[in-house]
């Protein structure tokens, strides 16, 4: 990897040297069928002609390309010796004219890591399907380009594959003479290009839209997916979110989307949620549902699609210059996704689930010793690979959201438009959108940036009430406080609500107000002479980012009323509030636990119920002490039955419980329970177990030695496809064997023959709570060969494996101390493995704080 990095200085170097007039880029693909002969990697043809500038004639630079092999290279008509100027990842270009071409012939490697061109064998029917993912810089894998994000350019597409198949590209294609050609594109960054091809399902549609001057804007629509998923394929849901989607953004941006066509495909092994490809969106296919889901699902899935949908125009129209504003795309579809999907679509709610959801991963994310600055410091690629995180996401996004309430929603989106128009097919750096704002708001955007984007950590909120003699609010005041290591006091826009109990026992907002909250101390004037409070609810509404925290008598509210709470939006906040307290070993995590077994079976939003469901498993595997765990495991499972058998037959709430009933089931008789509804000799009114669902149930009664690899076997016999093939080899893993867990280490750490979607699950079966002591030899081991690992793979896999190998089970002081070991002894390893280790290392000191907290609590 390392021979393969770009700094940030050599990029910054070659924009000022080079501009790029245009690619053509030709592909054959033929090769992905068919017997591969010879002991190396499977690879295909690429023949790029890049016409680009030289500001200096005379001077040098290069071309970036991963390839096995080149046969050719041209530079202005003169032949140049592959085996001179290209050493594996670039190639090197002198004495260049004023005007250039060069044209590059070589062999690229299909990928089995989802990073280039990624090939996949359906085990279902043997059909081949490719697709490209590029981003940050895996487009040289396919072929040679100056990959950086600024340096832009037209790109024509032609690619030769198998006559039976179909190929997509960013523009519109045709097929003649056996070969595909697509229309050139606008300019674009390299790492949004795309190309899609095989025998994929496809369906189609139209978008129509007549704006008020009786312009008229078409856009051909389509989908796609494998073959053996296309009677799961609900594609008019995925079109009817995307007209809604295309309106919306038409209504709010005021520019037509200026792609063309616009295409999504669901791919297989994807290692991403979707990118964001111009005409030519890319999906990890789970978004396609084989059994029954809940309704978060369908959320997710339209959020996703909206999230991509806003990068046509914040990040494809108007891109970043370099990696340190990666937010300038990122925060804005993030923030956009939610704010679309609340404004057009059926999922209202929208914001309860970014409250609940994005944010607890922007939280944990800004806790870590890698937090940074939404607009951050990205040195090389490696950064940029592990700057796609919760803060250049969802902390971002919730920056965005304080934003809007700052600078108010119409001046926030005229400066949109204007930007678009400003910057359109060019690219940006934070000062270019604050220009805007202050233009359309009147504000000084600088101290708010300076607060917001270019400082690190979070803020926590408390409020303080003095009663009057009379029982009457005195004074309200919100206390703001801040870690040691990021002291930034910001100034927020918050919505305090004041809550009490009815006679009926529902705990209902009876006075609010809104407040700028800075520096450590400020009262909230409006609400003196409000009645007493018996919650005070800081960041109602949730229109900043911050952690809450409460006052006594409102925690004890809410230990003995939170199911009362009837506001959707305010229960998250607080159950999201109270997670925190149980990361920050400030609640013990058997009162954490308690509180969802009290209190869950009675939310109404499945989104949160399924998150509660999340947050309390990891408040037993991580944070509970570990004399506690069993007893903990115990009461879990029996709530989750408890509240399965309650649910209404056939609900998604139903489904929820028996997912976590699954979970949290470690006793014979719940493992019993599991099988006999495995095999029909159990039943719960209304519960369908589908095939996912049998999936589900089979992990842990595999885990625990209940099933073993035949009943594998039959499982895979009845659903013999690519799904169930992961799910087989997840569950293979999670036997509680010796030699079952040698073996499946093995796989991921010294071999390379599995994909990178069998890594993840062989990675995710491997590590089982209940088999602590079995993995206790991994720990030692793991030290011994993540460097070289990290050295050897691509960096998704060795991100895979140096976060999912870490030994977080073997949770002692030991484990801690090793860890530290190994960073003193390796202050010379690539930054952004020590970065992983680093905050690995944090989740596990946070976790022995949390078990402590909860040890007291005996």
């Amino acid at each position: 990897m390392p021979g393969e990095n770009l700094s940030r200085d050599e990029a910054r170097e070659r924009a000022a040297l080079l501009s790029v007039d245009g690619y053509d880029v030709s592909l054959d693909v033929r090769s992905a069928v068919g017997d591969h002969a010879g002991d190396g990697p499977r690879t295909f043809r690429s023949v790029t002609t890049i016409r680009f500038r030289c500001a200096e004639p005379g001077a040098s630079s290069f071309a970036d390309l991963i390839a096995p092999s080149v046969t050719a290279v041209s530079l202005n008509g003169r032949d140049l010796d592959p085996s001179e100027v290209f050493d594996g990842s670039r190639i090197l270009l002198e004495d260049l004219a004023a005007e250039n071409e060069l044209v590059v012939d070589a062999r690229c490697a299909y990928s089995r890591t989802g990073e280039g061109l990624h090939r996949f064998v359906d085990p279902e029917d043997g059909e081949v399907y490719l697709y490209t993912q590029y981003e940050p810089a895996d487009s040289r894998r396919v072929f040679a380009n100056f990959e950086q994000p600024d340096l832009k350019a037209p790109f024509r597409f032609e690619v030769r594959a198998p006559e039976e198949w179909t190929v997509w590209s960013n523009g519109a294609g045709e097929r003649a003479d056996g070969v595909w050609r697509f229309a050139e594109t606008k300019p674009i960054s390299t790492y949004i290009t795309c190309v899609v091809a095989g025998p994929y399902h496809y369906v189609t549609d139209r978008y129509e839209r007549v704006f008020e001057d009786g312009t008229r804007l078409e856009i051909p629509l389509g989908a796609m997916c494998r073959k053996g998923l296309a009677p799961y394929f609900d594609a008019d849901d995925v079109f009817l979110v995307t007209k809604q989607g295309l309106d919306f953004f038409h209504d709010h941006f005021d520019y037509p989307y200026p792609f063309g066509k616009y295409d999504q495909a669901f791919v297989p092994e994807y290692n991403l949620g979707a990118m964001e490809n111009p005409g030519l969106v890319t999906f990890r296919e789970e978004y396609i549902f084989r059994g029954k889901v809940t309704r978060a699902s369908y959320e997710a899935r339209a959020n996703v699609i909206l999230h991509e949908m806003a990068h046509m125009w914040f990040g494809d129209l108007v891109t970043m210059e370099w990696w340190d504003d990666l937010w300038l795309k990122e925060s804005f579809a993030d923030f956009m996704g939610s704010f679309s999907l609340v404004g057009a679509t059926r999922f209202t709610d929208g914001w309860i689930t970014f409250a609940n959801r994005r944010k607890a991963w922007a939280y944990r994310a800004d806790q870590l010793p890698s937090t940074h600055p939404v607009t951050a410091d990205i040195r090389d690629l490696q950064d940029a690979k592990l700057n796609f995180d919760g803060i250049t996401y969802a902390k971002g996004a919730s920056v965005l959201k304080q934003l809007v309430a700052y600078v108010g929603q119409d001046a926030f989106l005229e400066g949109a438009r204007r930007y678009f128009k400003r910057h359109a097919y060019g690219n940006t750096r934070l000062g270019d959108l604050l220009s805007v704002l202050e233009e359309t708001s009147g504000r000084d955007m600088g101290a708010w940036a300076r607060s917001w984007l270019q400082t690190a950590g979070l803020n926590a909120l408390t409020p303080q009430v003095l009663l009057a003699a009379d029982g009457r609010v005195e004074e309200l005041a919100v206390v703001q406080e801040a870690a040691e290591s990021h002291p930034e006091l910001r100034p927020h826009r918050v919505a305090v609500g004041l809550y009490r109990r009815t006679a009926e026992g529902a705990l209902e907002r009876y006075a609010r107000a809104e407040a700028d909250v800075d520096g450590p101390r400020t009262v909230v004037a409006e609400l003196a002479g409000a009645e007493a409070p018996e919650l005070v609810l800081v960041n109602d509404d949730d229109l900043t980012y911050c952690k809450i925290r409460f006052d006594a008598t409102s925690l004890e509210t809410l230990k003995e009323g939170l199911g009362g709470l009837t506001d959707p939006l305010a229960r998250a906040l607080c159950w999201s509030a109270l997670w925190n307290m149980t990361r920050d070993a400030l609640l013990p995590a058997r009162d954490f636990i308690g509180l969802v077994l009290r209190f869950a079976g009675r939310e109404s939003d499945i989104g949160v119920l399924q998150m509660l469901h999340a947050w309390a498993n990891s408040a037993l595997v991580h944070y509970a002490a570990p004399a506690w765990r069993a007893e903990g495991e115990r009461l879990l499972a029996e709530g989750a039955l408890r509240e399965l058998r309650a649910a209404e037959p056939g609900s998604e709430h139903q489904l929820a419980w028996a997912r976590f009933f699954a979970a949290t089931a470690s006793r014979g008789s719940d493992l019993e329970l599991l099988k006999g509804l495995l095999g029909g000799t159990e039943k719960i009114d209304g519960l369908e177990v589908d095939q996912e669902l049998r999936w589900v149930f089979l992990e842990p009664l595999v885990a625990h030695g209940h099933a073993d690899g035949k009943a594998l076997e039959a499982e895979l016999a009845r659903d013999d496809t690519a799904s169930g093939k992961r799910h087989q080899v997840r569950c293979l893993a999670a036997r509680p064997s010796a030699a079952v867990k040698a073996q499946a280490w093995a796989r991921v750490v010294e071999s390379e023959a599995l994909s990178n979607a069998l890594v993840e699950a062989t990675i995710t079966g491997f590590a089982q709570p209940s088999q602590r002591a079995l993995l206790a030899p991994y720990a030692e081991k793991y030290f011994a060969v993540i460097e070289r690992v990290w050295a050897e793979r691509s960096i998704q896999i060795g991100m895979d494996v140096v976060r999912g190998l870490f030994p977080s089970l073997q949770d002692s002081p030991e484990t801690l101390a090793a860890t530290d070991g190994w960073l003193a002894a390796h202050e010379d390893a690539p930054p952004a493995l020590r970065r992983l280790v680093l905050e690995a290392r944090d989740d596990l000191a946070r976790a022995l704080r949390g078990q402590e907290c909860d040890a007291a609590a005996e």
